[in-house]
């Protein structure tokens, strides 16, 4: 499956880097962006600051909920087929539970995930530094 698009998965569209899920990356990095913002923000205008507040909190309120849709509709998938008794037992898994562990194996190995945590380490850090520079040093 090395360099493969996640073929044959039955998450089909998730898998794939559909458009809804780029959508919800780009609304992640927005709110990420805008939430590290507010501290620089609140030393310009606070008005600026109160605005890139809600867009963070409400990029990232709409960012987990679509994450914790698509992270109950795999729990659901995989309580429905029994994986982890399947597995953990030691049982044959059919066509479909190999189809299952596939896309999940898929979903965890995401640019998108990997990118999103990149920013969010890298802005927090640099957040972090510029605040404690003009609250303390500046």
């Amino acid at each position: 499956m090395k360099n493969k698009k996640c073929e044959n998965c039955i998450e089909g569209k998730r898998c794939r880097d559909s458009h809804v899920s780029w959508i919800f990356f780009i609304i992640g990095l927005v709110a990420t962006i805008a939430i590290r913002a507010v501290t620089v923000l609140m030393h310009l205008n606070p008005v600026y600051a109160k605005v890139a507040w809600y867009i963070g909190v409400g990029g990232f309120f709409l960012f987990f909920v679509y994450k914790f849709r698509v992270n109950q509709v795999r729990s659901d998938l995989i309580a429905q087929q029994e994986l982890v008794d399947k597995v953990s037992s030691r049982q044959q898994l059919t066509e479909e539970n190999y189809n299952l562990v596939s896309a999940i194996l898929c979903a965890l190995s995401s640019r998108k995930e990997r990118i999103n945590y990149f920013f969010i380490f890298g802005l927090s850090a640099i957040a972090l530094l510029l605040a404690v520079y003009m609250d303390f040093l500046k």
